[in-house]
């Protein structure tokens, strides 16, 4: 598999675990907000190979648990499969980032018990996904049905929603509450221009009205939590 970039330790993509984060390229949204416009557009990356991965991840066992694959967009990748069974066998728990278009991929890594743990996007309401995404076509039944399957708890994972003031409002955030109502775990996300992001001139929603986000969504999700405020 192609490796566009490797976090050697973190200890904030996977609560709890000491973890490695890789990152996949390319992705079939284009958010503005994105802060991996490189891993997007594939412009001045360098490649990793899978053997110098897993080189360092031989020599970071007893240092690390876990292993984040991020992105881009993971499920592209043909060979995700097979690269995630390479880590498992070594021992490591996987983490996927995804944004839950690639039902088929992501429910067979679940069956087959490749991956411990999924955070998938949930880019706003259902309507607004196509501007909130940068997609017009986006495939929104596959979606749909990423969520249903997280919310049987098959699986530990958690949804997570990063903030733009320009994209997102409180009949948003109702909307998004019906959606995932009964769901275990959302995260409310603080946007960061880092300067890398696709759009510039994005803003944040501040703290107090991401509060009243939360309030809204709470009333349906059992957990709801602001991070990075």
């Amino acid at each position: 598999m192609k490796i566009f970039g490797l976090e050697k330790l973190s200890l904030v993509d996977f609560d709890g675990h000491l973890s490695a984060t890789v990152f996949t390229g390319g992705c079939n949204f284009r958010c503005p907000f994105c802060h991996n416009a490189d891993l997007i557009n594939l412009q001045n990356v360098a490649s990793i190979s899978e053997e110098e991965f897993f080189v360092f991840l031989d020599k970071r066992k007893s240092l690390i648990d876990s292993v984040c694959v991020s992105g881009g967009e993971p499920t592209l990748q043909p060979d995700l499969k097979e690269f995630i069974q390479k880590i498992k066998a070594k021992g490591f728990l996987v983490k996927l980032d995804s944004n839950g278009t690639n039902y088929p991929l992501l429910k067979q890594l679940i069956d087959e018990k490749l991956i411990d743990y999924v955070a998938m996007d949930i880019k706003n309401s259902q309507e607004k996904y196509p501007l909130t995404a940068g997609n017009k076509n986006i495939d929104m039944e596959a979606i749909k049905k990423s969520v249903h399957l997280l919310k049987q708890n098959v699986i530990p994972y958690e949804f997570r929603t990063t903030l733009i003031n320009s994209h997102h409002n409180e009949k948003d955030m109702e909307e998004i509450a019906e959606w995932l109502s009964g769901s275990e775990k959302l995260f409310l996300q603080r946007f960061v221009d880092n300067g890398t992001c696709i759009k510039s001139g994005l803003s944040a929603v501040e703290q107090p009205e991401a509060l009243k986000f939360k309030e809204i969504l709470s009333k349906k999700i059992k957990q709801v939590e602001l991070r990075g405020y």
